[in-house]
């Protein structure tokens, strides 16, 4: 079956930088978007980033131009670079994939927790 495994969260100081890893199996991975999303407490899960199965990206304007979103096609493997971390950010982060032709066909990983605290 599809597996969306999520590693790579942890606490980091404001500032700081992690890089999230979402390892995909059970699935041709290529032919997916793939998305980030978070859920802090108390708050509606929010998309953060996507990248499409052609390599197009977009974000929230919240993390543009200090998280970075990137896939390998051979590896299965969707990353969330996030620099310049805030408190703000913090949250529980998902992964997604959507199939690019039947979008109904979407999967969720179980989450990565990131905490931003001095």
């Amino acid at each position: 079956q599809v597996q969306l495994v999520e590693s790579g969260g942890g606490l980091v100081q404001p500032g700081g930088s992690l890089r999230l890893s979402c390892a995909a199996s059970g699935m041709i991975f290529r032919v997916y978007h793939m998305h980030w999303y978070r859920q802090a407490p108390g708050k509606q899960r929010e998309l953060v980033a996507s990248i499409t199965t052609g390599g197009t990206t977009r974000y929230v304007d919240s993390v543009k131009g200090r998280f970075t979103i990137s896939r390998d096609n051979a590896g299965n493997t969707v990353y969330l670079q996030m620099n310049s971390l805030k408190p703000e950010d913090t949250a529980v982060y998902y992964c997604n994939s959507q199939h690019n032709i039947v979008s109904s066909r979407t999967y969720w990983g179980q989450g990565t927790q990131v905490t931003v605290s001095s």
